[in-house]
């Protein structure tokens, strides 16, 4: 197999681990939701935000860039540095994986009390704490297999561990629940499956370290003869590196941990402290969910574009920069635009099919809506990732959480859960907009062009075909169906009418073009070819 085969199939291992990793993510959440109460589920919230907050600040950038020093050693023949780099950052996870836990443990009750306002959680936060003894080193051993060239042990533990933690929460929330347990306690069981993926993650990739040191042996790799590297000289370069990735992959974490920080507070004087309770789980469980589809597919087709990106970059050939950079946003945003018409659409159907009652619609709607400038965010910061500039989505991602902060603040005593909400998609927005500003300066492009009234006009009138679907749907189907099988017939029917009028008015309207098709994914290629048969004078350039 070839390196480019090789590179191909690892990209695509950890594509699928990624993709499999949220949808268990977002599935786990389901049945938890009808078996917590609203303290379970605003518990389990809190807990599950504090635990990725701490996991990305503890382990996002180190991995990729103990990845890019290894697999440079190794090319240069320098085995025995790649190792002591990896020995200092199994060292440093060992470390960080202790304070990380204690500091959870022993903060947990000032957080809960104090701070998200929600006592109850506290429990469901220790409950995590072990997970991240394990967790930080389970990262380094990812980065290491990587620069490598070995993407199949990663992807393999990141499945690993999702199944266990899921597994686990669903089957301990369940049992505890038919042993009478108490709301708060059962939140806790469920956030302990946690610790089960991270030793499930852990034995995999203990298993693939035994093989590789095999395999080491019989090609007969001496590590003895390298020049001792300082410590100090080590640390330095690998933060210097990871630092503004960390802060970059901050984003949707930090979002998280402010609205399950600042929801029940903000909320409490206005509404009552029962009643923001219930909100903050609704956000938690229901709306977080749902509006964490549609970046799944868009995020997977644009990042499968920025090695591309890095290449042309690396070339120095603008042409195909333009060319992909331009290629990768209209992706990302065409593709997630059916998705979250779809799903705003159909907020109240899919909100009475999944969860135990249809309370809370407005909030789903809303904040799936907002997703669009989540995905743009994403594929821009990955864009600046692939041209080498970390430092700017650090940034940028610094300026849009400044900003859901005081916007939260502002706007929550004036439009309540609804202020949180829209000031989170301003923090998606200001990134983007300060991301688009590098990348320009950077390369020429052009996102949409002379195509942006097409654009809108397919967009509000899918949705309007959606909301007048998902309204007559339930008016039909409810009168003579039980409710769920109601909402499930309504879900698919306004589905299909928004993909189908979605993709037939993108190409009448000329926003995809016949001549620009080859350069698009090819599973986009297959679905768009027989719709250009509707697009007249598709040979010609618009």
């Amino acid at each position: 197999m070839s390196k480019k085969e090789t590179f191909i199939k690892g990209t695509l291992i950890l594509a699928a681990a990624a993709l499999i990793a949220r949808v268990l993510g977002l599935v786990q959440r389901v049945p938890l939701e009808h078996i917590l109460g609203d303290i379970g589920n605003a518990s389990f919230t809190i807990s599950n935000t504090v635990y990725l907050m701490l996991l990305t600040v503890a382990t996002a950038g180190i991995p990729s860039t103990l990845s890019k020093m290894v697999s440079e050693r190794y090319a240069l023949g320098r085995a025995g540095e790649a190792q002591q780099i990896y020995r200092a950052a199994l060292i440093f996870a060992a470390v960080a994986g202790v304070v990380m836990s204690v500091l959870l443990w022993l903060a947990a009750p000032f957080y809960a009390t104090n701070i998200s306002k929600v006592p109850e959680s506290v429990s469901a936060i220790r409950a995590l704490a072990p997970a991240l003894l394990l967790f930080p080193a389970i990262a380094m051993m990812r980065g290491y297999f990587q620069g490598r060239g070995n993407m199949t042990a990663g992807g393999i533990s990141q499945i690993v561990e999702q199944f266990a933690r899921v597994g686990t929460a669903i089957v301990v929330a369940y049992l505890m629940l038919q042993w009478n347990y108490d709301d708060q306690t059962i939140a806790a069981g469920a956030s302990f499956g946690g610790v089960f993926g991270s030793i499930g993650a852990f034995a995999v990739m203990l298993y693939f370290t035994l093989k590789l040191r095999k395999n080491d042996r019989a090609a007969q790799l001496n590590y003895e003869r390298a020049e001792q590297l300082p410590m100090r000289g080590i640390y330095a370069d690998i933060f210097k590196l990871s630092i503004p990735i960390v802060l970059s992959s901050l984003a949707v974490p930090a979002i998280n941990f402010i609205d399950s920080s600042l929801v029940v507070p903000l909320l409490s004087g206005r509404i009552g402290l029962e009643e923001a309770t219930g909100v903050l789980a609704i956000l938690g469980a229901k709306a977080q969910s749902i509006a964490g589809i549609p970046p799944i597919l868009a995020i997977a087709l644009s990042q499968s574009l920025v090695p591309v990106i890095s290449a042309a970059f690396a070339r120095k050939d603008e042409l195909h920069l333009k060319n992909q950079v331009t290629l990768a946003m209209r992706i990302s945003i065409l593709t997630g635009m059916p998705i979250v018409i779809a799903l705003c659409a159909a907020a109240y159907s899919v909100n009475g099919l999944l969860f135990t009652s249809p309370d809370g619609t407005p909030i789903i709607a809303l904040l799936t809506f907002g997703t669009i400038f989540q995905i743009t965010m994403m594929t821009t910061n990955s864009i600046l990732l692939g041209v080498g500039k970390p430092r700017i989505t650090m940034i940028s991602v610094a300026a849009g959480i400044i900003v859901k902060l005081i916007a939260s603040l502002i706007l929550a005593p004036l439009f309540g859960i609804y202020g949180i909400i829209i000031a989170t998609a301003l923090c998606f927005l200001v990134i983007t907009y300060l991301n688009l500003r590098v990348l320009r300066k950077i390369v020429d492009f052009s996102i949409m062009g002379d195509r942006w009234l097409g654009f809108i006009v397919t967009v509000l009138l899918a949705a309007a075909v959606g909301f007048a679907a998902n309204w007559s749907g339930n008016q039909i189907f409810g009168a003579f169906l039980p409710a769920r099988v109601s909402f499930l017939l309504t879900c698919v029917v306004v589905g299909v009418l928004v993909v189908v009028v979605y993709l037939v008015l993108m190409v009448m309207l000329r926003v995809l073009r016949k001549d620009e098709l080859g350069s698009y994914p090819r599973i986009l290629q297959k679905i768009l070819r027989p719709l250009m048969r509707l697009q007249r004078g598709a040979g010609q350039r618009g």
